[in-house]
């Protein structure tokens, strides 16, 4: 038994590092415009039946309880927490937020679409509306081209773009900003720089108007923040790390009892 007690704490050890990498993960990225903390959920793994619950005994009762030894614990998946973070404002009109449902749409350079909350949004050398990562300039969908001799610039919630060029008094429209939504957001595949790709579990977007069909609204002058709570963070790091020590304390018993089973003397 003391063997199979160091496997089973073994099996705690490394879900625990992998807990241990989501949590550094999200103290990471406590500053990322946009990023939504993740989270290790575990289950336990299969047991070892000596005897099953209601099955006959000696005495041709049944048994009400059975005896049954688990075998430890396993990472059962990553989940993303995508509760709004707080608006960080920054004056600049093309930094914008999105309130509530929804992501931005961006077209990649291989051309695929991918969606992020992350808008900070500029404008490319052909005067096309881009959001920019990691060197890459990728083009909004749809594609929104800002004239030359911009004087002003704003996003509206609904996501219409509005610009005044020079010698004009009033604002016209140069396209709108759409919002898609996905029944089921932790389904998103992860591509990094604050970007997500749709897969399967998602299932397609459905693409619309800010503030319409369930959509959020857009606020532009600054920044969704990130939703991880360092102090959170920190207290689940510190639990982590004690959950960590008292599995090795088992694998310690565990070669214990076996160098005393090995030191006994008929």
């Amino acid at each position: 038994m003391s063997i199979q007690a160091m496997y089973t704490a073994a099996t705690g050890m490394q879900a625990l590092e992998t807990k241990l990498n989501v949590i550094a993960h999200n103290l990471a990225n406590v500053n990322t415009t946009g990023f939504k903390k993740d989270r290790a959920n575990f289950e336990d793994l299969f047991y070892q039946t000596e005897r099953l619950p209601g099955a006959e005994d000696d005495g041709g009762g049944i048994t009400p309880i059975g005896t049954q030894i688990g075998m430890g614990v396993q990472v059962a998946g990553v989940q993303s927490d995508f509760r709004q973070g707080s608006f960080r404002n920054t004056g600049r009109p093309l930094d914008v937020s999105i309130q509530g449902n929804g992501f931005f749409q961006v077209r990649d350079p291989s051309g695929e679409t991918l969606y992020t909350r992350a808008g900070h949004f500029t404008v490319n050398a052909q005067g096309q509306l881009v959001i920019a990562s990691a060197g890459v300039g990728r083009l909004v969908e749809p594609q929104i081209s800002i004239p030359d001799s911009v004087e002003e610039i704003s996003v509206q919630p609904d996501g219409r773009v509005m610009v005044r060029q020079t010698g004009q008094q009033t604002l016209t429209e140069a396209g709108r900003l759409d919002l898609a939504f996905f029944v089921n957001n932790e389904g998103l595949l992860k591509n990094g720089e604050n970007l997500y790709a749709q897969t399967d579990a998602s299932n397609a977007p459905t693409v619309g108007t800010p503030g319409q069909q369930g959509l959020g609204v857009l606020q532009s002058g600054g920044l969704e923040s990130s939703n991880v709570e360092p102090v959170e963070e920190l207290i689940d790091l510190i639990t982590t790390q004690r959950s960590f020590e008292l599995n090795s304390q088992a694998i310690q018993a565990g070669d214990d009892l076996l160098q005393l089973i090995a030191t006994l003397r008929r």
